[in-house]
């Protein structure tokens, strides 16, 4: 449709509002009161719901995250250990398991999370064994003791 001046352009554009309207309204059907039939009021509340949708789907992630912390903790002192050494020992091993599928392990599958608890037990341990060392001092380094013949 080629509109050869403004005037007409400006004309044609009732039926956009219309749908526009009809739109909004739509969105607003399960709304109390006059909000749910007038314009004015639907536009208002139609965006405040969207603005509040929009938030709860942001908090939702961060609720979610911390229920999967939560029943790790939960599942990892079970097995004589605390939630940070075994995220961190799991890292230390590269295993890339995020939280949802570890809580997912620890309720369906706890033989699976099992040896996990197992892995960054071993992880732990060894960790400890390699910082203690033989007693000897490394080679390469000069200590600070001056032994006097």
């Amino acid at each position: 449709m080629v509109f050869l001046s403004l005037s007409r352009w400006v004309r044609s554009r009732g039926p956009d509002r219309y749908w526009r309207v009809q739109d909004v309204l739509k969105h607003a059907r399960h709304f109390r009161g006059r909000r749910n039939r007038c314009f004015s009021l639907a536009v208002r509340s139609v965006r405040r719901a969207f603005v509040s949708s929009t938030k709860a789907r942001q908090a939702k992630k961060g609720f979610l995250r911390t229920l999967w912390i939560s029943r790790i903790a939960g599942a990892t002192r079970e097995h004589g250990m605390k939630y940070p050494m075994l995220i961190c020992n799991l890292v230390k091993c590269q295993v890339a398991l995020n939280r949802k599928v570890i809580s997912d392990l620890a309720i369906h599958e706890p033989k699976t999370f099992k040896s996990l608890a197992a892995l960054a037990k071993r992880r732990r341990e060894e960790g400890f064994v390699s910082a203690l060392g033989d007693g000897k001092e490394p080679e390469g380094i000069f200590s600070r003791v001056v032994n006097y013949h």
